[in-house]
């Protein structure tokens, strides 16, 4: 059956490629204007809506990321080419305060590493929150799957693993709470051992790849969530660099710089360009009925520069 599938999938993609080589290219639409099937039965996909900012002089894009709940690298990410120091008085910044939710069970936590954001469903319904997060970097990724908050604890004490300390030896076995103590003042342990959701006494690490492997939240953030979560709120940790999702009868895609373009805007506030895997095939299967309706103009320019926006990629009917 499996291998049914693959054959299928592979048809489609052939079938689907010379189909793009061959059609002309469909006009860009406005975000009010792509309409496609009446999807009014269906939840939104879409947390939040896009704002903007017109930069102080003494505006930084660190401030803004904090004060607008967004990550340091989605928000650089969203304003290619404004120095994230000083993007200057009058300097019109995109707050990309919109986002689509990743795949996944739409209960307790669900975090996507490749937008650094983390995803609270009310168990009673209500609206979905988005927080920003610090992951993993490079040498200590987090891990992906499914697990569950075990334990909570305020003001934590951090018993620094071994690993961390071969690599720091001037850190102590243990550091007690307080304001020298990396873990904030609020933690929820995970049924995977040594890794924690909690605050930070670097609010500036969180939308970066800078941790040992746990998830960093703002203390702000963790302070209004911590008391919303019992002990077996369920935890679900994906990889998502292309969300697709409908809102008000519209498809929209939300691509995200992956991990190792990450670390380029980091060090260099660019990135090299790289596919997305199985794009063709994920636009269409999402799609569904109106896949003749794709405008895949957009779709490349959205893969193109990941700025982390979701786009509406249907054309007018």
């Amino acid at each position: 059956m499996a291998k049914h599938n693959e054959q299928g999938r592979r048809q489609f993609f052939v079938a689907m490629s010379a189909a793009l080589a061959t059609a002309a290219i469909t006009p860009r639409v406005g975000w009010a204007k792509a309409v496609g099937p009446k999807k009014t039965t269906s939840p939104s996909a879409l947390v939040g809506e896009i704002r903007h900012h017109t930069a102080l002089h003494e505006d930084t894009l660190l401030d803004l990321a904090r004060d607008n709940n967004l990550g340091y690298v989605e928000l650089v990410a969203a304003n290619p080419g404004d120095h994230p120091w000083i993007p200057g008085a009058g300097r019109r910044i995109v707050l990309p305060t919109a986002h689509l939710l990743p795949a996944g069970p739409r209960e307790g936590l669900l975090l996507n590493l490749t937008d650094q954001r983390l995803y609270y469903f009310p168990p009673h319904g209500g609206p979905v929150r988005s927080y920003p997060i610090g992951t993993g970097q490079e040498a200590w990724d987090t891990p992906t799957g499914t697990t569950k908050i075990v334990r909570k604890k305020r003001n934590p004490t951090w018993y620094v693993p071994k690993s961390i300390r071969e690599e720091n030896p001037e850190l102590p076995a243990i550091v007690p709470p307080g304001p020298d103590n990396p873990l904030g003042k609020h933690a929820l342990y995970l049924g995977w051992r040594s890794y924690l959701i909690h605050g930070t006494n670097n609010p500036w690490g969180v939308g970066r790849r800078v941790s040992h492997g746990c998830i960093r939240m703002y203390p702000e953030a963790i302070a209004e969530l911590f008391p919303k979560l019992p002990i077996g709120t369920p935890v679900t940790v994906v990889k998502q660099e292309m969300k697709l999702g409908w809102h008000n009868g519209t498809l929209f895609l939300e691509v995200h710089p992956n991990p190792a373009q990450q670390l380029e805007i980091e060090e260099k506030r660019e990135f090299s360009p790289e596919p997305v895997p199985e794009l063709i095939y994920r636009v269409a299967d999402a799609a569904g009925h109106a896949r003749q309706d794709i405008d895949w103009d957009r779709v490349n320019d959205a893969v193109a520069k990941r700025s982390g926006l979701p786009i509406p990629i249907l054309a007018t009917s």
